[in-house]
């Protein structure tokens, strides 16, 4: 019994150094879905509780990305992904960010709107939540997971409630959460994105519509193959900064936070990149005056699509 008591002491005082060179891993790991990436992006429905269903076909596509580490403190990394089009095209595409132990997250309920839900700090303990966003910097989905990292293999797994997905936000009427069920596993080429989605009609109960397997293989290729996307964020980069914190301070103030799809039939990401355009090769040393200005003209084009 004493034996038993001394081990225990032990791994308990071990445990800050085990953790925190699970930590260093967990960064690698994070940071190895930088770079440019050839994307091929594949989804199948697979099963429908309805016998009358018909399944939608198969979804498949591809593109090229180049994401880039835009922000790291000792407990966050902030990853922007760019899409890059074709003869200097580039757009502005989804962003993620890992927080390490994060206890505030926003939960997605259904008809674009969100509530801000608090974990217990057990249930976070040496975990991260990645919050993904849309192309506007607007909220999409957050999840909470443990990075593993065991026979040589390196990969993060969760749960989120999400809008549906671009490829069918505009074609489906029939159902209106995606549970997603991630996983992101490191590969030696680059990284792939694994879901096992379940598409939900959400009204008083939830309701299964069809679930649907999915893949996105990210292949990294050489840097200079998105050498556009890369020159393009150095003219865009302080602009979308502020777009991000703007929309951080609202997080914060807001418990609850929802979005009409569109205004006058133009969605927000819409207003923002148009501002993008204005704003192209803003340095970082504007004045208070302007920046006030700027952050001014960000909120009122958020407001005008909050809903009440």
């Amino acid at each position: 019994m004493q034996h038993k008591f001394l081990i225990v002491i032990l791994l308990s005082s071990m445990l800050p150094f085990l953790v925190k060179g699970s930590k260093k891993k967990d960064i690698k790991a994070i940071k190895s879905m930088c770079g440019c990436m050839d994307i091929e992006f594949k989804f199948a429905e697979t099963f429908s509780p309805n016998k009358d269903y018909k399944f939608y076909d198969n979804y498949m596509s591809g593109g090229r990305e180049l994401a880039l580490v835009v922000e790291e403190t000792k407990d966050k990394i902030v990853i922007q992904h760019l899409l890059v089009v074709g003869r200097g095209m580039v757009v502005k595409h989804w962003r993620q960010d890992w927080v390490y132990q994060e206890e505030d997250i926003l939960e997605y309920q259904k008809d674009e709107r969100w509530k801000k839900r608090k974990l217990e700090k057990r249930n976070v303990k040496g975990k991260w939540v990645q919050k993904v966003y849309q192309v506007d910097d607007s909220p999409r989905y957050e999840g909470v997971g443990s990075w593993v990292h065991i026979d040589g293999k390196s990969y993060w797994e969760s749960e989120a409630d999400a809008p549906l997905p671009r490829r069918e936000y505009t074609k489906r009427k029939d159902y209106n959460v995606l549970k997603r069920l991630n996983r992101h596993e490191i590969k030696d080429f680059g990284w792939v994105h694994e879901q096992d989605n379940f598409k939900i009609l959400r009204e008083d109960n939830d309701k299964l519509i069809a679930e649907e397997k999915g893949k996105n293989i990210y292949k990294r290729v050489e840097f200079k193959k998105c050498a556009d996307a890369s020159n393009w964020w150095e003219k865009n980069k302080i602009f979308w900064e502020v777009v991000r914190n703007n929309w951080e301070s609202i997080f914060q103030k807001n418990e609850i936070i929802g979005f009409k799809k569109s205004v006058n039939k133009q969605p927000m990401f819409s207003g923002f990149f148009a501002m993008s355009k204005k704003y192209e090769g803003l340095k970082k040393y504007y004045s208070e005056s302007e920046l006030q200005s700027i952050k001014n003209e960000i909120n009122n084009h958020i407001n005008r699509y909050v809903k009440e």
